[in-house]
């Protein structure tokens, strides 16, 4: 993850405005606000080591200095608020299924799961912190403890959630993982406020994995998370994304490859535009002024200001 943020005077009045279009449009398209959950009353802050680019894990503290570097390696800042790991819970809303959990750390997230979940299957990969962990979880019988890298596990054949605080240096990996998980339900992450952030739309511009698969997953921010709820204590807050696989997918996946297409050229910086780079693909500049006009775009925004809703609008009037 960058460690540059994106400000929020950078935000555009009207960047996260639901736009019009047709009938059709309307009963398919997710609301921009969708990818902008509230925290439940949730307090502010909160993360994992400032200056790893992507995720953090929840594992154990350890002492001496052979266990810091080793915790420094593994981007390991373990969740030290028990309050907070109940929010987490509340928030990724088990249901009493079957549960996995990405980097158990010392299992202050994995004893809060426990009680919500038919079978929780808790992932480690620091096999300094299994002993503790099992010893900790010894009167869960459904909890399995696998020590192993989470990103090499294959997904369950039933219908699961993921729940972790995950590494900052492995956040992308580990949600392109879950992305691709045919029956992945939900996955909540305790991670970077920034990658939430971005991801979520809260910055008032939208990344090009949240739009290429907002018809079939929403993105959204559930609520800050302290920095000094972590050991050790990192430079950075964190905050709890979510990610929900649609239960009704706002475009057919026999139109995921064309979506993807037409989004990836906008997205390709061709002529400086949203409107430029689609003409530069071969959309005919009538149908195009004609498709803007109705998700309320101007031929002047800049891709990463158009939000999923308008751009739902675009694909169907352009197909």
């Amino acid at each position: 993850m960058s460690a540059r943020a994106d400000s929020d005077t950078n935000r555009r009045p009207d960047a996260r405005t639901t736009t019009g279009g047709n009938a059709r449009t309307n009963r398919r398209r997710g609301s921009p606000a969708e990818g902008r959950g509230a925290a439940d009353g949730s307090p502010r802050g909160g993360s994992r080591r400032g200056g790893d680019p992507g995720s953090g894990t929840g594992t154990g503290s350890g002492s001496g200095s052979g266990s810091r570097a080793r915790s420094l390696s593994l981007s390991q800042n373990f969740l030290a608020d028990a309050g907070v790991a109940q929010r987490v819970v509340r928030l990724a809303a088990p249901g009493g299924g079957l549960v996995v959990e990405v980097g158990a750390g010392t299992g202050t997230l994995t004893e809060a799961l426990a009680p919500h979940c038919r079978e929780l299957i808790a992932y480690e990969i620091d096999r300094r912190l299994l002993g503790g962990l099992r010893a900790r979880l010894a009167a869960q019988p459904h909890v399995r403890v696998v020590g192993q890298d989470f990103l090499a596990a294959r997904p369950p054949r039933e219908p699961f959630a993921v729940v972790g605080n995950v590494p900052y240096a492995r956040t992308s990996e580990i949600v392109d993982w879950c992305l691709r998980a045919p029956r992945l339900e939900s996955a909540t992450f305790v991670t970077q406020l920034e990658y939430a952030r971005k991801r979520s739309g809260d910055y008032g511009r939208w990344s090009l994995l949240t739009v290429r698969t907002w018809p079939w997953h929403e993105w959204r921010l559930c609520g800050r998370v302290r920095r000094e709820c972590f050991r050790p204590v990192p430079r950075v807050d964190s905050a709890v994304l979510r990610i929900d696989r649609r239960r009704r997918p706002l475009l057919p996946r026999g139109e995921e490859a064309a979506y993807r297409r037409m989004v990836e050229a906008g997205f390709g910086g061709a002529g400086g535009t949203l409107f430029a780079s689609l003409r530069r693909a071969g959309h005919p500049p009538g149908r195009l002024t004609t498709a803007f006009r109705t998700a309320n775009l101007p031929k002047n925004t800049v891709v990463a200001y158009a939000t999923p809703a308008q751009w739902l609008t675009l694909y169907e009037t352009l197909h």
